[in-house]
């Protein structure tokens, strides 16, 4: 999977800039390499992944916004845990990272349902 990353870290900020190691993970299922970074958001940001999950509002794609854990925009299944902060979590080779696009601890799979939910709890972006 070869992606244009969104995220590239500033020349000279850290003893190995000039050449980042790299790891494999799989990520929805596929291998892919990232640069081996503090966290798994910063590795997916740098191996250019444009969305860690779907707003169930618009259904537009969302990358993590703080990097801090406040936000919840970065929230990936990762090693079979669903709901972890991916700017919390090390990153560790041979991780298995999935993205969130419905709403699994209401345990509902339906889009349509979930599309309802969501226009409940979450008032439409610009009002």
């Amino acid at each position: 999977m070869s992606i244009d990353s969104l995220f590239e870290p500033l020349a000279g900020a850290g003893a190995e800039a000039s050449a980042p190691v790299s790891v494999t993970i799989i990520f929805n299922g596929e291998q892919v390499r990232v640069p081996m970074a503090a966290s798994v958001a910063a590795a997916l940001l740098a191996g250019g992944i444009k969305h860690f999950r779907r707003s169930p509002v618009s259904g537009q794609g969302r990358v993590p916004y703080c990097m801090m854990g406040v936000c919840f925009e970065c929230l990936l299944e990762i090693d079979g845990v669903p709901d972890r902060r991916a700017c919390l979590v090390p990153l560790t080779p041979q991780m298995t990272i999935r993205t969130q696009d419905i709403l699994p601890e209401a345990g509902i799979g339906s889009d349509e349902l979930a599309l309802t939910l969501a226009h409940a709890m979450e008032p439409p972006h610009g009002q």
